[in-house]
């Protein structure tokens, strides 16, 4: 007789605590050791129980010591689903093939009574539940199965399995997930987005796993509490009225109640267990839940993170603990040097007088933080122009310090890299001022910075008056090669939001509201990723490969800067570079139109980039994945003229000294708007989309924007060989961090790109949400300014503050440590037949 659920919600404690007594039995009498089930040899383990009839059993030689029991008991009415036989026939053949050391037997059963049958149930190192789901087990076989798991067992659960138990609290934390009352009931081929690279159930699995399936909706979205493994990206297929969006897991794990629990949705079909590539994902949740091999399922939990604030609040009135927040690097030894731009705290005088010769003079400080004491040393200010005031609007100016990194060989020489604007070099009477990246050196004892050992390496001139768009970011790679991200020097009006190409204004000569002049200029090094090779003597040479070499003399007598390896980004805050394959990584800011004009463009889009080679990213002609802008010139910059075309752009700008022919525009992998993800529009016969917002389809349906603007952050590398409880997993390994620096709708994500495809603009092929790990909120990491990985394997982020050209009480430098340990099981329990 079947129990009520009230009667089960009453009962089910004490027939917990019957079969919790009955294994400590088991235990004792060595069926289980350390806790797990132990698999040393078959006679070790309680003969098979002769009652139990209705099992099929299927050994392969020498796998006798590792069995994996299969459970395919169903209340529903009506004749066996097919799913059940090729079920069992693939996961029998599973347990047949494949090497010698991963082999198992299998035992079929739908005799629910297993589970009541410790000397039965001992002998298992895994149970799968292939159910087409229903109240299947009564409250005592429900406590045998809770009992098997608490000793260390292993489950696997497919499809149906989601729908078993409906009443028990318990199993639905087995299984991670419960389905929507409405489920699409079609079989439909759709993509699987296979994130985990590491897992034996996906491992070996393509990025893009395309296959057919029923797809399950969820009740609730167990992203956050299960490790989810692959997502079902529903706009491959019709995910029903209850789809859950771009987050939709589709299999994950979870280290559970003592053991191990693995849930796949799919194999819903019975096609499905013919596929390969399903059987091999279903073979890698056995390894892992018999104990065959270990995996880690602990890396996507959000409890499993500690996000730390490192810095205190400044002392009144000074810049003790940090300046307003701009960039961080880490030193190998741990240490983290940040840098403040320029704003003093609210409470300082501003000048904004250009009659004033102190007009907007800041300090670029310097802060060094030591992990090993937990204090904080001032370690040097620049004076910068970079204090708000100054500008045509007398309010801002993002000029300043505006990039650190780190000699090679710091531990050796304390070389630091500073990119700024110094206050001595303004012109007031222009409006000029001069850029500069130059190179320091730290005293690696007192972590004081000698500001007399400035060599200055790089510099070019900047008009200040009118703000914005400085840049600032800088990164090296595998070859001693510094990377420096440059702004467009450009004011974000008099183009209404769209591409800033209006000739018209300037200051004495000098135009400040057309990047044609500067991100679209070959012979300017504004609005720009430069790349050049610095020497010991504080010189500089450029290596092969940039995007011109200098010497480009054509169109009469055109010029370039062979500085130049990215032309055509708008101002890009942030990039790094993964040394392991040398691509560099960018992210810029776009402009400010709210919407896409039929006239103009298309709307504000911030950028992300994969570079894996010299070119132009396209701003001010194109943005996005090559959407073009309207032209406009004199006389009248008011109308519009033809559209640009990305492969063939052309400088006519009047501001424009270097080349007419441009370098053909790149499509970039990542853009957002206001509206949503990689908005996209058709085209007309010339590529030329409508930009009608009603005609636009979202790309990358994870990603919204607002007021937006983007921040680069690193790929992440996993080190085996750092002796570190905090570092992330090896799961994050290869994984692109993105962000925001505000924390509402917009990114703060990890992503995957297929490197065939990466360097030419090809989408990610996998995204996931990080801000419950980097935590979001007033009190959280709200206004991400940049974020690396330190050597320990913990990722720093900087906080910027509440305010705007200033540093606050919330401005701060974050820790985020990884507490949740190993891989599962340790490697002292997996079964001797592994190996």
């Amino acid at each position: 007789m079947r129990l009520t659920s009230h009667q089960r919600a009453r009962d089910l404690p004490a027939f917990r605590g019957r079969r919790r007594r009955a294994w400590a039995a088991v235990l004792a009498a060595g069926a289980i050791t350390s806790g797990v089930l132990s698999g040393p040899s078959a006679s070790a383990r309680p003969a098979s129980d002769p009652e139990l009839t209705t099992m099929s059993v299927k050994s392969p030689p020498g796998s006798a010591d590792v069995r994996v029991l299969l459970f395919y008991g169903s209340a529903a009415a009506g004749e066996e689903s097919p799913v059940v036989d090729a079920g069992i026939e693939a996961i029998e053949r599973i347990g047949l093939t494949g090497p010698a050391a991963q082999r198992f037997a299998v035992e079929a059963t739908d005799d629910a009574s297993v589970f009541t049958d410790e000397a039965a149930l001992g002998r298992f190192n895994s149970v799968v539940f292939l159910t087409g789901g229903g109240d299947v087990l009564d409250p005592e076989q429900e406590a045998g199965l809770e009992a098997y798991m608490e000793a260390g067992g292993g489950f696997v659960g497919i499809h149906d399995a989601a729908r078993a138990e409906p009443y028990s609290d318990w199993f639905t934390g087995l299984v991670g997930a419960r389905p929507a009352s409405t489920s699409p009931a079609a079989v439909q081929r759709a993509t699987v987005e296979v994130g985990d690279r590491t897992h034996p159930a996906t491992k070996d699995l393509p990025v893009q796993w395309k296959r057919p399936d029923q797809w399950l909706n969820w009740a609730k979205n167990p992203s956050g509490e299960v490790h989810t493994v692959a997502r079902v990206r529903e706009s491959t297929y019709q995910p029903g009225q209850s789809k859950n969006g771009w987050d939709h897991p589709v299999s994950w794990c979870r280290d559970y109640d003592g053991g191990r629990s693995f849930y796949t949705a799919m194999g819903g079909t019975a096609a499905s267990y013919d596929e390969t590539d399903f059987r091999n994902h279903l073979r890698g949740a056995l390894l892992w839940t018999t104990r065959l091999a270990r995996a880690g399922c602990k890396a996507t939990i959000d409890a499993n993170y500690k996000a730390e604030r490192l810095t205190k609040p400044n002392q009144p009135g000074q810049n003790d603990q940090i300046g307003e927040p701009h960039g961080l690097v880490t030193a190998p030894d741990g240490r983290v040097l940040y840098i403040g731009r320029g704003g003093a705290d609210s409470s300082q005088p501003v000048v904004t007088d250009w009659n004033d010769p102190d007009i907007g003079k800041g300090r670029g400080e310097i802060h060094v933080y030591d992990p090993k004491t937990g204090q904080v040393t001032l370690a040097g200010a620049l004076t910068v122009f970079g204090n708000k005031g100054g500008g045509d609007e007398l309010t801002k100016v993002e000029e300043g310090l505006l990039g650190i990194e780190l000699d090679p060989r710091f531990e050796d020489n304390g070389w630091v890299y500073l990119h700024y604007t110094p206050h001595s070099k303004i012109n007031r009477d222009t409006r000029m001022a001069e850029r500069r990246v130059s190179r320091f050196t730290l005293d690696l004892t007192t972590n004081r910075l000698d500001l007399n050992s400035e060599k200055v390496l790089l510099k070019w001139p900047v008009q200040i008056h009118s703000c914005c768009h400085a840049g600032g970011g800088m990164a090296w790679d595998s070859k001693g090669n510094l990377y420096i991200a440059t702004g467009d020097n450009n004011s974000s009006g008099f183009s209404d939001g769209y591409s800033g190409n209006n000739p018209q204004p300037n200051y004495k000569g000098v135009s400040f509201a057309d990047a044609r002049r500067t991100a679209g200029n070959t012979n300017n090094l504004n609005g720009k990723i430069l790349r050049i090779h610095p020497e010991q003597d504080g010189t500089y040479t450029l290596p092969e490969g940039n995007l011109f070499t200098g010497k480009e003399t054509a169109e009469g007598g055109g010029k370039t800067r062979g500085e130049i390896y990215v032309m055509g980004v708008r101002n890009p805050a942030r990039i790094s570079v993964d040394k392991k394959t040398d691509t560099l990584y960018a992210g810029w800011v776009g402009p400010d139109a709210s919407e896409p004009s039929t006239t103009w463009g298309p709307a504000k889009y911030d950028t992300f980039a994969v570079i894996t080679k010299a070119g132009n990213r396209g701003w001010p002609y194109c943005m996005g994945n090559k959407q073009p802008y309207r032209d406009r010139n004199l006389p009248d910059p008011a109308k519009p003229l033809g559209w640009y075309d990305c492969d063939h752009p052309k400088n006519e700008s009047p501001n424009n000294d270097g080349l007419v022919n441009l370098p053909p525009v790149t499509g970039n992998n990542i853009w957002y708007s206001p509206q949503g993800g990689g908005p996209d529009f058709p085209r007309d016969a010339n590529g030329v989309p409508s930009y009608k917002q009603s005609e636009a389809t979202y790309l990358l349906p994870w990603l919204k924007g607002g007021g937006q603007a983007a921040m680069d952050g690193p790929v992440y590398r996993y080190d085996a060989s750092v002796a570190s409880a905090a570092k992330w997993p090896e799961y994050w390994d290869g994984k692109w961090f993105v962000g925001d620096f505000y924390d509402a709708d917009q990114p703060r994500n990890a992503v995957l790109t297929d490197p065939a495809t990466a360097g030419d603009g090809g989408l990610p092929v996998h995204s996931e949400s990080l801000k419950k790990i980097v935590p979001v909120g007033n009190d959280g990491i709200k206004n991400l300014m940049d974020w690396k990985f330190g050597p320990d394997g913990a990722l720093y982020v900087l906080d910027y503050g509440r305010g705007f050209f200033t540093s606050d009480g919330k401005s701060a430098l974050w820790h985020v440590t990884y507490t949740g340990g190993g891989p599962t099981p340790a490697a002292d329990q997996l079964v001797r037949s592994a190996g």
